[in-house]
Order: C-alpha cells, then structure tokens, then sequence
C-alpha cells in the first residue's frame, strides 16, 4: 500500500515540475529578448546562432527556475492530494504526514544533489559559451539598410546617399557614394543619375551598378612644378563599384577574455581565485608600510610586538640622540631659510597622503574582488540547498491549503518566490558593499525560508487550519466579546446607546 501510495505522489509530481520549469524557463527567455531587442535582431545572422543563444541561456535560467519549480510542484501535488481527502485517507490509515512526504525528500535530495553539479560544472561553462555569443552578437552591425535622403556610413571606408529608393528595394534614384578607402578624406566622389544594389557570393560583396554618371577625383600631389590638374572627372553611362561586407559578419571573440568573471568558474578555481586575492592583499598591504618609511626622516615611530621593554627603552634612547642631532641640523638650516622645513615636510605630507590613498584603492578594489568571489563559491551550495527549502516549504503548505490546480498554489507559490529573490538580491548587495559579512549575505534567504518550512511543516503535522476563514472568524467573536467586557466596551456601547445584542 504505501509504495503505491509513493508511486500516486511522484506521479502527481513530475507533470507539474516539468511544465513549471519549462514555463520559468520561457520567461525567463522572454526577459532575456526584451532587454537585448535591439541588439539582437535586424542582423542577418541565421536561426543556428539564435538557438544557440538560447540554449545557452536556458540552461543559464536552471539554476533559477529549479527552486521555483519544486516549490509550485509540491504544493500542487499535495494540495490536490487534500482537495481530493486522499491525504485524509493516507492519515486515516495511520501514515503521517511526514511519511507521505518521504518520496518528496527523496527526490528534493536528488534534485539538490543534481542542482549542485549543474552549479559547480553546467552553470559556469554557459554562462561562458552565452555571455560571449551575447557579445558577438551586440558587437555585430546590423544588415544594411540605406535610407532615403540620409548618408549611411556603416559600411567601413563609404558614405553612400540616394534620393529614391524603389519598393524592390534594389533600384535607387540619384545616388552619391564618398569613396574613404585611402583615408585621405573627400577627394573620390561618384555621382550617378540611376543604380542597382544587390550582393554576390553569398553576400560577401555588395555591388552598386551605376547609370550616367561622373566620377571625381581630386589630384592629392601639388608639390610638384608641373602644371597640375585639380581634378579629374571621368564621365560614364555604366559602371560598378564593389564593396566589402565583412563588417557585417559576426566575429568570435576569444572566450580567455571572458573565463576570469566569477559566475564563470567553478569551486575549484574560485578558491584559487580566493586565496591569490588574498595574497595580493597582504602584499599591498606589506608594501604599503615599507614604501611609507621612505617618507619619514629616519624610521616610524614604532616598536616590533615582541621587544622586551628593556630593548625598546634602549632604542628609544638612540632615538633621542638621533633626533637631538636632527634638531640641530634643522636649527641651522632654518635659520638660512625658515620656510625651507615647511615646504619640504608639506611635500612629504601630500606625497605620503596621494600615496596612501593610492593604496587604499587598490585594497578595497581587491576587497570587493574577494567578496564577489566568496559569495559567488558560497552561491554554488545556496542554489542547491534552495531546492531542498522550497521543497520544505510546498509540501507541508500543500497539505494546508488543501488545494490543487493553478490556482491559489500559483500565487503562494509567486509570493514565497519572491521572498527568495528578494532576499538573496539584497544579501547579495550588502556582503558586495562590506555591510555584512559574505556568510550572512549569502545565506540569510536560505536561513529564513528553512524556519518557515519547519514552521509549515509542525502545523501541517498537527493538521493545522491556518488559511481556513473560518477559524479566524471564530478568534474574531472571541476578541470581540472579550472586548465588549472590558470598561473600554462598556463605555462605548453606553455612549452610542448600543446592547450587546445590537452588536
């Protein structure tokens, strides 16, 4: 009996789980389409790149869509387990709640287990392979399109401008083409009453073939003593002028320029990544305090933390004789110049105060490097275990409501989603920015939500009726006669003339 009870919840989980994943999974895409619009489409770069975008960024949205998706899952599978009394039935036959969620563990253990590979190998390897197909993409120039009456100047070494374009969207009228391939500015002009446009070799070339025509050229050498022409003009009834469209194609970018950003490595690199930001902290650092000696006279003012006092009072005994004989030198100098000593220690000043902030840029900008990294490591565990708290989460509240279907369970399921994001976007920007430490940034979602679950998890063993009206009705007229007992209620029904029937 109770594996085929097992079997009636997993078989009532999967369909919703899929579906939900496939549906975050979309908008997720859509959003993705939304933001990129402009620098996604329009450019002629054929249906395989576009799939491969998606591709890779459906599997960049996994990581997002699994807690979402575990959530709504076992909330619908056990709220229409209650909606139909079959978890009525289950309890009556003397199994608890929490044994006919143990199926459920099981594979929120599986899925969290699967969601922390995905993290740690799948996830960094298309963030990788999407973010820099993005680039591409964003980077690529869009198909050409020449305007009426405006100059077009993305085609490299060209600026091209007709009066008329005909709906064939090939025959132009009075058109006038810049030639800049020599870069020696507008010394090639090409003027001609009627054209042609169309490409060749599989749109590698664009072709304009001209109609009556004149062809400028200015003469660029006038060094010389001969007589010169100014320019030259080549009049035509046909000619061709070839163009290069390569500026439009795509160009791959080495993805080595990519591979260092945190959300594209794995554990491994990431602790690598940790521990030489580290290092290159504690060197500044060091560095910091040995080059700042340079600045003073003859040595900081401070004692190594093991000295005996019988080592530090002698040193400071040949400090004193050191700044007595300073002191004497400085006296006669100041009297040949009295501001010399002024100008120099506030040159000293600046010096040391421009380096010193120097310094302190690079250790918060290595900070911030460090705290990103760390909370990135920590992200490929807190990704994982949100699976599991949803699960917590959507299995006892299911048993709750009661209540199967798209309705209710989608908006609870909506609102404690949100709760997720919204949390962990804020730990997230408070560990970046040092107000918390990363431990806490990263992991106070998790946290909250876990006690939650527990929370959800005792009132559903206990067969709590916590979203039930009724029984908040009931607590309503017990603090309502409560209240018309006190001095307080009397008064009030005294004053408006009121019985305790009337109310």
């Amino acid at each position: 009996m109770i594996k085929k009870i097992d079997k009636l919840i997993l078989k009532s989980f999967w369909q919703p789980f899929v579906m939900t994943l496939a549906v975050v999974i979309f908008i997720f895409l859509m959003r993705l389409i939304v933001a990129y619009f402009a620098d996604l489409f329009g450019k002629d770069l054929g249906v395989e790149v576009y799939l491969k975008l998606f591709f890779y960024f459906s599997l960049i949205t996994v990581p997002i869509a699994l807690p979402l998706a575990m959530l709504l899952s076992t909330l619908m599978t056990y709220g229409k387990l209650g909606e139909f009394f079959e978890l009525t039935a289950i309890k009556s036959a003397g199994i608890s709640i929490t044994r006919a969620m143990q199926p459920m563990l099981v594979v929120a253990v599986i899925i969290s287990i699967f969601a922390f590979w995905f993290n740690n190998v799948a996830l960094p390897w298309a963030n990788l392979k999407g973010y820099s197909l993005l680039y591409d993409i964003k980077t690529t120039k869009t198909t050409l399109n020449i305007k009426e009456g405006i100059f077009y100047n993305d085609l490299p070494g060209y600026s091209i401008k007709v009066s008329k374009k005909y709906p064939d969207n090939k025959s132009l009228k009075n058109i006038i083409i810049f030639d800049h391939t020599k870069s020696d500015g507008d010394r090639h002009v090409t003027i001609a009453d009627s054209a042609l446009m169309y490409t060749i070799m599989n749109k590698q070339y664009l072709i304009f073939e001209l109609f009556n025509g004149n062809d400028y050229t200015e003469d660029a050498d006038k060094t010389g003593n001969s007589n010169q022409t100014d320019m030259a003009m080549n009049a035509f009834t046909k000619s061709k002028v070839i163009m290069s469209l390569s500026a439009f194609d795509m160009h791959k970018t080495e993805e080595d320029q990519f591979k260092h950003h945190q959300i594209m490595r794995g554990l491994s690199e990431l602790g690598s990544d940790s521990d030489s930001l580290k290092k290159s902290y504690r060197v500044i650092k060091e560095s910091f305090v040995r080059s700042a000696q340079t600045y003073y006279t003859y040595e900081l003012k401070s004692f190594p933390k093991k000295m005996s006092i019988e080592q530090k009072r002698i040193v400071q005994n040949k400090r004193n004789w050191v700044d007595s004989l300073i002191a004497k030198k400085l006296a006669r100098t100041a009297n040949a110049n009295p501001y010399q000593n002024i100008d120099f220690a506030i040159s000293q000043a600046s010096s040391l105060q421009s380096f010193a902030e120097s310094s302190n840029s690079s250790l918060m900008a290595k900070e911030e490097d460090f705290d990103r990294t760390d909370l990135e490591w920590h992200h490929k565990f807190t990704n994982a275990i949100a699976v599991f708290v949803m699960f917590l989460i959507g299995a006892p509240l299911g048993g709750i409501i009661k209540k199967g279907g798209f309705g209710l369970p989608v908006v609870v399921a909506i609102v404690f989603f949100i709760l997720m994001y919204v949390m962990t976007q804020q730990g997230d920007k408070a560990a970046k920015e040092s107000r918390v430490i990363v431990q806490v940034g990263a992991w106070i979602s998790n946290v909250v939500l876990f006690l939650i679950g527990l929370y959800f998890l005792n009132k559903a063993k206990n067969d709590s009726r916590l979203f039930e009206s009724d029984v908040y009705a009931v607590y309503f007229n017990k603090l309502k006669g409560k209240f018309k007992k006190t001095k307080f209620g009397t008064w009030i029904l005294n004053k408006f003339g009121l019985t305790l029937a009337d109310s």
